[in-house]
């Protein structure tokens, strides 16, 4: 059992959860992920480590409740616990050691951005981060990414930062030069716009992809992803692919196809008592 020891509202619908797991906080790379079972034969999910604390032992899950198993996650609380949380799994993230990196979040893919921008920060790498979301209420991460470099905050109603794209932004900075590497995680639709812009410009770019996962050790096939016309396996070979590569259309498809099992799961507890049954 892995308890909460602390939980945060980060936006409407994202929550951070300080869960004690010692020996993943201790040995934990970023862009590596965990997989969790909130109880006994509960759904498995796969959730990225947005930070750890290796003294305290503990590691920082970012949940966004969209569905029957995400929203059960939520609403545990303080003095609960996790039944099972596995990993660290996937490979960690390709880091350069100097120079200057380009690091990309839309909503919650935001906190999956944040571990990368610290370990490339504590290298001494020039870190520009350019966050977005809806409105004010769903940009999360932004006090922790300032404390890795410069931040560029955009929002599509303009209630804070800049209003526009993230991609808009991200030109831009591409646009004044010296960028080495990018690395965008979000939405496929903006993994995909922000590997289109950074292809003219010839600047290697890294998207983290979350196609169905369901053991986290390439056994069910199930997160199989096309990378530069191979198949490749998201949980072992990734999560992290050159996004140049990335079939984005066969991905998004893929993506949708448990979508009208996981509607009827919403739908089920639509009456907000989505708790898990001891």
């Amino acid at each position: 059992m892995h308890p909460i020891l602390a939980k945060k509202q980060l936006s409407p619908n994202v929550t951070r959860l300080d869960v004690q797991a010692t020996r993943i906080a201790e040995i934990k790379k970023p862009g590596q992920f965990v997989i969790v079972r909130a109880a006994e034969g509960a759904e498995r999910i796969p959730l990225t480590i947005a930070d750890a604390d290796p003294q305290a032992g503990t590691i920082s899950l970012v949940i966004q409740a969209v569905g029957k198993s995400t929203k059960e996650l939520v609403a545990l609380e303080v003095g609960e616990a996790i039944r099972d949380v596995s990993g660290p799994l996937g490979h960690p993230t390709e880091l350069i050691e100097k120079g200057k990196a380009l690091c990309i979040g839309g909503g919650v893919g935001t906190a999956v951005v944040h571990p990368i921008a610290k370990a490339l920060a504590a290298h001494g790498v020039q870190v520009v981060s350019v966050i977005g979301g809806r409105s004010k209420e769903w940009v999360i991460f932004e006090e922790e990414l300032q404390k890795c470099g410069e931040v560029i905050v955009c929002t599509d109603d303009g209630s804070h930062g800049r209003k526009g794209f993230v991609t808009d932004a991200a030109k831009e900075v591409l646009e004044k030069g010296g960028v080495d590497i990018v690395y965008a995680v979000g939405p496929v639709p903006m993994m995909r716009a922000v590997a289109n812009l950074t292809r003219p410009f010839g600047v290697h770019t890294i998207v983290s992809l979350n196609p169905v996962m369901v053991d986290g050790t390439g056994m069910c096939g199930g997160c199989r992803v096309d990378v530069g016309g191979e198949t490749k396996f998201a949980c072992v070979d990734g999560p992290e692919f050159d996004g140049h590569l990335v079939d984005f259309e066969l991905l998004w498809d893929r993506l949708g196809t448990y979508r009208e099992f996981e509607q009827r799961a919403a739908s089920a507890c639509a009456d907000g008592d989505c708790r898990i049954r001891k």
